[in-house]
């Protein structure tokens, strides 16, 4: 059995809300300095450096400030004090800046010395600098303490409380802001999302969640946040948010914890940070909760990729955004300020600790060894450890000339987090060569294969972008389970635990692939069938992003009443992302509906994605049928069969990666189904990721591609453009677009009655237990007067919860029921929150 480790549990009760502190005070220069270093107390300042009253007219925490004050203040507290520097990292989409600052001794923030200090990091986290060299740069070099907000832009409370942050380290003069910056200088990023800020949206102007895309970096606020983190690699990293339910959430985190992260980082995250927040937390009296509800597990979170791609400490803080500003405000500053002096008390030893976790981690990889899963929080087995195996190697085949965008894109993802990535300059046979999802067997890999090898000082972050499993070791989910950058590319790899000397050389730095245009592309266009409904704003969000960046075609926008009225013949092809089925058919309405019905008999392309396509079913455009999930599967990678003869498939190859989730089970005849999961026993089938009752997909269709009169259907199961970043499923979407019809394509013939009724999956709460604990979940339902559609099955119960079009981040009760559930313990299938 896998090692379970459990973490001390600290409580505070509920207890009366923060109304008036110390830490409200406004600070003037005439306050009296706390010789114990008390933070929370009215501060003594230098009053040179500007109060937010002074530049904007109001007190942090009177109201939000919006995007342009924010960057006002900071640029007037940089202005004034000589320990504090300013920049921009990135600009969004819509062209503001992202404007941080970065506060620490002047000798650290003069021209060339904040380089200087990166260099100097950067060489710590290189397992083959000298050990001389690497201690005289921990006794000489401070550490980087990260504090962002506002990733989500509707979430303001964190953008007032590091401001509020900054002033403070630039202006006091007692002696808190020494403990902490005697040995470490602050990088203070007050908005991560100020497009989403000014519009009050979660999303980015693109409508993707970028609390999500943190590894990808599809967008241009994370690739350039994390670019400024490679020049200043951080040992912390505050994320600072808000959510739908009630008090404070600050680590411990819940459980799962994905494996391949150093102990170092999480035992500063468990162990030093979590209690000093508990501390000052317990003190005042404000309520929080720990380890629920916010899991360590998919890396691309502000948490996560700091933890495994930096070995820092990620941390994640939310606040109920219901609550009074003054309240919101207040609390991640108490947060924050905790914290920063709890890393501030370490003197130069947090240097020295990361510095050893690098070294351990190269240890681990010339060993081949993975870390196993471990519970930090909850007690019981661990149902699916990290199997015995040593992993030393990994590597990218290159020998197809149709996947050459595909490796260049995923070598570039790996160098840009500085991971070392080499190509092979002669033929290296492989005595235990494991493809994704194949048993090993000796392998001559050709030359030009790019090899990884696990001994470098990014282990972590190689494991987690290349593993061939998540292994997730609890069952609850907070979002999707698999990501390995192959498997999301559909190229051909694989790892190795033997000792190998390849003949190699370092790969050049690569490029973004870019997008060839076409000649003749067809006229397209984008119905979202909502916009209210979170799934259909950010799926029709990254298709349009795909659209224009990735696939280099132009398109327009339509909506339902454009559609009922004939704009549809202007347009070839007509792509309908995820979104409500029953929804679009009643925004459509009869004419609508008989006007698309129409434009694809008389000759247009009608493309589905994941819940849309049972609007192809509804109007007897498919000859295919869906049944509702049985399966537990919240977002996992299951390897498709092609049809080899379909233009779909062109460039695909034989096999392609599904993000499947909750997905409704496509059934169709043979010759219309151009992708299909294998059959049982079939040595094709795979899954990477948590996966339940996952029989049932068994020989159904995934992709189905059939004649309507003159016109074609092309009905995916699953969003071949998930997040925008699943691309090798994303180019059978391409294909559907710009390639030819099937020479063969059957007719559809829609069964009459075929069409049912269904709850939409996305944006459903979906709790899976033992009959047993099956009346309990009802309760609790019922406590909350909600109503859920229950499937009944001999060993397993399912309730799908309909959240309103809202994820459970912005919900006011989800997150609490999912942890009254997963208090149910060995009665629990699965807890999977959308």
């Amino acid at each position: 059995m896998a090692k379970v480790r459990n973490r001390s549990r600290i409580f505070v009760g509920a207890i009366a809300l923060l109304t008036a502190l110390p830490l409200f005070v406004v600070p003037t220069a005439h306050a009296t300095a706390d010789a114990s270093c008390d933070p929370f107390t009215a501060p003594a300042v230098d009053d040179s450096v500007p109060n937010a009253r002074d530049v904007l007219g109001i007190d942090l925490g009177e109201r939000d400030v919006t995007t342009a004050e924010s960057d006002r203040y900071l640029q007037a507290v940089s202005d004034a004090s000589p320990k504090v520097v300013d920049g921009v990292l990135a600009r969004s989409v819509e062209g503001r800046p992202l404007r941080y600052a970065v506060v620490g001794q002047e000798k650290w923030v003069r021209p060339g010395a904040l380089e200087n200090i990166g260099r100097q990091l950067n060489r710590l986290r290189d397992p083959h600098t000298p050990e001389p060299v690497a201690q005289q740069i921990i006794r000489d070099t401070p550490a980087v303490l990260w504090v962002g907000a506002n990733v989500h832009g509707g979430e303001e409370s964190g953008t007032d409380a590091a401001l509020r942050v900054l002033y403070e380290l630039a202006a006091r003069t007692d002696c808190t802001a020494p403990t902490i910056l005697d040995d470490a200088i602050v990088v203070v990023l007050p908005t991560q999302n100020p497009d989403g800020r000014e519009a009050d949206t979660r999303r980015n102007a693109n409508g993707f969640d970028m609390n999500r895309d943190w590894f990808a970096r599809t967008q241009p606020e994370n690739d350039g946040k994390l670019e400024k983190l490679r020049e200043l690699p951080p040992q912390m990293f505050i994320d600072a948010h808000e959510m739908g339910s009630e008090d404070f959430f600050f680590p411990p985190n819940a459980d799962p914890v994905y494996h391949d992260i150093g102990e170092t980082p999480l035992n500063w995250v468990y162990n030093v940070y979590g209690p000093a927040m508990q501390q000052a937390f317990g003190r005042f009296g404000i309520p929080y909760f720990n380890g629920r509800s916010y899991d360590l597990m998919y890396i691309g979170y502000g948490d996560t990729v700091p933890l495994t791609g930096f070995n820092a400490a990620g941390m994640t803080f939310e606040k109920n955004s219901e609550d009074p500003t003054a309240e919101r405000v207040g609390e991640q500053y108490t947060a924050i300020w905790a914290t920063l002096m709890a890393a501030g008390a370490r003197d130069d030893g947090l240097l020295a600790e990361w510095r050893a976790e690098h070294l351990e981690a190269y240890r681990q990889g010339v060993a081949g060894e993975l870390e196993p899963n471990q519970l930090y929080w909850n007690d019981g087995e661990i149902s699916n450890p990290v199997p015995d195996i040593k992993v030393k190697n990994y590597f990218l085949r290159t020998d197809d000339p149709a996947k050459a965008a595909e490796v260049q894109r995923l070598a570039r993802r790996l160098q840009r987090m500085d991971v070392e990535v080499n190509r092979l300059v002669a033929p290296l046979t492989v005595p235990d060569y494991t493809e994704y999802g194949r048993p090993p067997q000796q392998t001559t890999l050709p030359a030009g294969t790019l090899w990884i090898p696990m001994a470098q000082g990014q282990k972590h972050w190689v494991q987690a972008m290349l593993n061939e499993n998540s292994y997730v070791p609890f069952p609850y989910f907070y979002d999707v389970t698999a990501w390995s950058g192959p498997l999301l590319e559909n190229i051909s790899g694989g790892h190795s635990g033997a000792d190998l000397r390849p003949l190699a050389m370092p790969l050049p730095e690569q490029a973004e692939p870019i997008a060839q245009p076409l000649a003749h592309a067809p006229r397209t266009a984008v119905w979202q069938v909502s916009t209210t409904d979170s799934a259909a704003i950010e799926s029709s969000g990254w298709l349009r992003w795909w659209l224009g960046e990735q696939a280099g075609l132009g398109f327009g926008d339509l909506t339902a009443a454009q559609i009922a009225s004939g704009a549809l013949s202007d347009y070839d092809v007509l792509v309908v992302p995820n979104g409500p089925e029953a929804d679009a058919a009643d925004s459509l309405g009869e004419q609508g509906q008989a006007a698309l019905t129409e434009w694809v008999r008389g000759g247009g392309t009608l493309i589905t994605l994941r819940d849309s396509s049972r609007l192809a079913a509804r109007f007897g455009l498919t000859s295919a049928t869906f049944a509702e999930p049985t399966s537990d599967i919240p977002g996992a990678l299951i390897r498709m069969e092609l049809d080899p003869d379909s233009p779909l498939a062109a460039g695909v190859g034989p096999t392609a990666w599904a993000m499947y989730e909750y997905d409704s089970v496509w059934s169709a005849p043979a010759e219309s189904s151009v992708a299909q999961f294998p059959a049982a026993g079939d040595p094709d089938w795979y899954i990477s990721g948590f996966a339940e009752g996952a029989d049932q997909l068994h020989g159904k269709s995934a992709v189905v591609d059939e004649n309507v009169g003159a016109g074609r259907v092309v009905l995916f199961g699953f969003d071949p453009n998930y997040r925008a970043f699943t691309n090798g499923t994303a180019k059978l979407l391409l294909n559907a677009i710009t390639g030819p019809k099937a020479a063969n394509a059957p007719q559809a013939a829609a069964a009459p009655g075929a069409w049912q009724v269904a709850a939409a999956s996305a944006n459903r709460m979906v709790i899976s237990v033992r009959p047993d604990a099956a009346d309990e979940v009802q309760r609790l339902i019922a406590q909350r007067g909600a109503v859920a559609e229950v499937v009944r099955g001999p060993d397993v119960v399912r309730f799908r919860i309909d959240l309103g079009g809202v994820n459970a981040d912005e919900h006011p009760w989800a997150r609490r029921l999912a942890d009254d559930v997963a208090s149910l313990g060995q009665n629990v299938v699965a807890i999977s929150m959308p």
